[in-house]
């Protein structure tokens, strides 16, 4: 199916005001975004324009009933220049995913896919080279009615944007076993990426911090006793025995790209993955008997972080140094050279983007 697209050049690239030594994590915003509008009960007036602020009516619904969604991504730019985009396949699938559960149109995937080259091919001059840093890719999705009532809406806009960013963590993370909060209940919008799910985060995250922590690692709503996730990534375990431990994909549990393409290599690499109900105490009892080799973070932003410590009652367990051959520092490398070409892509996760 061809898909058309209004293309609105930028009259002026900020290209130059980019210090590439220096990008951090949403610094800097590249020269133009994907838009698309939902009217009448289809998507319609798919374009590309200029990065610019949004215009919207103080009644706007998803900024009173919170219909609002977002995906994350990243491209990288291979040593032939090619622009490489690691599974949006899979960030697309969940988007709708997400989209359904918020009462929310889903996006055709053609149209998806159509936005996100024809805007890669405007910017990827903008796409960073340097090791660990990549150009960030955020789909997003809100109600855009200027009505008040609490019902789905009725118009919506999809945009995607771009920035060049470098690691979300620059060190190893310290976390702290949530008692208290609740991040997601079996029935709610764990799975979805929904925005909520964030801004209701936001508070005991600040709490951990205030206590010396990078990260929340949250448990159950009920009983507190079973691991989920972390903050803004999923929580992997690694054992001696070459086991993985992991909680497995629920209602309360996003569905991370990153875990799952861990998983699935941790397996071809001969490891034990098992997915199941995760106990605090297991994890902490592996830590203090020295089962434990690692813990760390998988999500897009954060990619593969290491925990350094879990805090729990009061006690930090503090979990070993990696190294170059620690499981967490030889998958990262896998990913980043498959990302970025200099592997082959057997597996089929990259799609490649021409730019000329």
């Amino acid at each position: 199916m061809s898909v058309h697209i209004e293309i609105q050049r930028s009259a002026q690239s900020r290209l130059s005001e980019v210090d590439f030594n220096d990008v951090g994590f949403g610094k800097y915003f590249s020269d133009h975004m994907f838009v698309a509008d939902y009217v009448d009960d289809r998507w319609q007036d798919l374009r590309v324009v200029p990065y610019e602020n949004l215009s919207l009516s103080p009644a706007c619904a998803a900024l009173h009933y919170g219909q609002a969604l977002f995906e994350g991504m990243k491209a990288y730019k291979s040593a032939e220049g090619e622009v490489l985009v690691f599974r949006p396949d899979e960030n697309q699938r969940r988007l709708n995913v997400s989209a359904d559960r918020m009462c929310m149109p889903e996006l055709p995937a053609e149209y998806f896919h159509a936005g996100l080259e024809a805007l890669l091919k405007l910017d990827h001059a903008w796409i960073p080279t340097a090791p660990h840093c990549s150009l960030y890719l955020r789909p997003y999705m809100f109600a855009s009615d200027a009505v008040l009532g609490v019902r789905p809406a009725k118009e919506y806009k999809f945009i995607i944007f771009t920035a060049p960013s470098a690691l979300y963590y620059n060190k190893p993370v310290r976390v702290r076993v949530e008692e208290k909060y609740v991040r997601a209940a079996e029935g709610g919008t764990g799975f979805a990426k929904c925005a909520g799910n964030y801004g209701a985060s936001l508070y005991p995250t600040r709490e951990a911090m205030k206590a010396g922590y990078d990260q929340i690692l949250w448990t159950d709503g009920h009983l507190h006793q079973y691991i989920e996730e972390s903050g803004t990534m999923n929580v992997l375990f690694v054992l001696k025995d070459k086991k993985i431990l992991t909680s497995p994909v629920s209602g309360t549990i996003l569905d991370g790209v990153t875990r799952k393409s861990i998983l699935q290599i941790g397996r071809e690499w001969g490891y034990q993955v098992i997915e199941e109900r995760l106990s605090v105490e297991t994890i902490i009892q592996a830590a203090h008997d020295g089962h434990l080799l690692e813990a760390f973070g998988a999500g897009t932003a954060a990619t593969v972080s290491s925990i350094s410590a879990i805090g729990y009652k009061g006690t930090d367990f503090e979990l070993p140094a990696v190294d170059k051959n620690s499981f967490s520092r030889l998958i990262l490398k896998e990913l980043e050279d498959l990302k970025r070409g200099v592997i082959a892509d057997n597996r089929h996760w990259i799609k490649r983007i021409k730019t000329a």
